[in-house]
């Protein structure tokens, strides 16, 4: 798009504008997000940053509209706490009836927990069945398929702001459940709208 304009941008300012701005928009499109009283289905991917595994969460809702993400240095409990923690503190209406998730003996007592915490509505509904998981498999190969291909990112800080950005743009393609349809052109103007900006497009 800047060679069909006759800019010249060099790809480490494309770098930087991810990291200043991706973790910014994430965070004001969050207030969009639509309420799952339904059901979700919760994973864990692994993504590489400096040739290591590190762990993202990621949970979607029964219509495959991304619901929220954690990236975490440890696949572990307490990991998994605060994926659920982060996921349903500031919303309560996003708490869902059921829970879908993998065989790892980690996500029983991360439900538990939430319960206890008033987070999720009591006796939610547990489920594990790897049918079902197939839909959240498919879609952190939307997330990922971007991602460095050769030894993964090269700092976590970066990990985590990168895929801020690409979380965000999954939630805005997917529009919200926003009637009607949603066009690029729409999507522009709500960002341009978050940030206080006159509207690129005109008619």
């Amino acid at each position: 798009m800047f060679l069909e304009r006759g800019f010249e941008v060099d790809h480490s300012t494309i770098n930087r504008w991810v990291l200043t701005y991706a973790p910014q928009i994430e965070k004001r499109l969050r207030r969009f997000r639509k309420p799952h009283c339904g059901s979700i289905r919760v994973e864990e991917t692994y993504i590489k940053v400096r040739g290591k595994r590190k762990y993202l969460y990621r949970a979607i809702d029964k219509h495959g509209n991304p619901v929220d993400f954690l990236l975490t240095a440890n696949r572990d409990i307490e990991a998994a706490k605060r994926f659920f923690n982060k996921m349903l503190k500031e919303e309560p209406l996003m708490s869902p009836g059921r829970s879908g998730t993998d065989g790892a003996n980690t996500f029983p007592s991360m439900i538990k927990q939430s319960v206890d915490k008033g987070h999720l509505r009591p006796d939610p509904v547990h489920y594990v069945t790897k049918h079902l998981q197939q839909r959240i498999e498919s879609d952190h190969f939307r997330v990922k398929k971007n991602m460095p291909k050769v030894g993964g990112f090269q700092s976590f800080h970066t990990a985590r702001r990168t895929i801020a950005g690409f979380e965000a743009m999954l939630w805005l393609k997917k529009g919200f459940d926003f009637a009607g349809k949603w066009t690029v052109r729409q999507q522009n103007d709500l960002i341009a709208l978050l940030f206080g900006l006159q509207k690129v497009n005109k008619a």
